[in-house]
């Protein structure tokens, strides 16, 4: 079972424990039909390389749902996804590790929320940030 994560045990400069993940064809299929993307780069490796690509890509929408389990691994059961966001900057392929990354940015009290600001992201094997995003939650407090 995950440890709570606090309100008082976050600073700003913080890093949360990476998140590695590591694509498979297959899982872009399985994807593709949960998802109803079927674009013909996520799954035809001829198609993907006439568009310029060397392999099939990951789907945009796969890498912001591991951005979202990276925050929500992070902040436990009794924390509060508020706000996530990412913009798709680079590709990644199926067989390459994405490791996906988080720093703490800001914390404050509003409302009688404990809010915590993150940038978070996912790089590729080259360590270059492919989906770089923003994350807000609420945290319990001990006080």
């Amino acid at each position: 079972m995950a440890t709570q994560l606090y309100y008082e045990d976050v600073e700003a400069g913080m890093d949360m424990p990476p998140l590695v993940k590591h694509p498979t064809t297959k899982q872009l299929v399985q994807w593709a039909g949960a998802s109803g993307d079927y674009y013909e780069l996520h799954y035809d490796k001829d198609f993907a390389r006439a568009q310029g690509f060397p392999d099939v890509l990951v789907h945009g929408k796969l890498k912001f749902g591991l951005l979202g389990q990276l925050i929500t691994d992070w902040i436990g059961e009794e924390g509060f996804l508020k706000k996530l966001g990412c913009s798709y900057r680079g590709t990644d392929h199926p067989g390459e590790d994405l490791v996906c990354k988080g720093k703490v940015t800001n914390k404050y009290v509003e409302d009688d929320q404990h809010l915590v600001e993150c940038e978070i992201w996912v790089e590729n094997g080259k360590g270059e940030k492919t989906t770089p995003g923003k994350a807000t939650v609420i945290l319990p407090s001990r006080g």
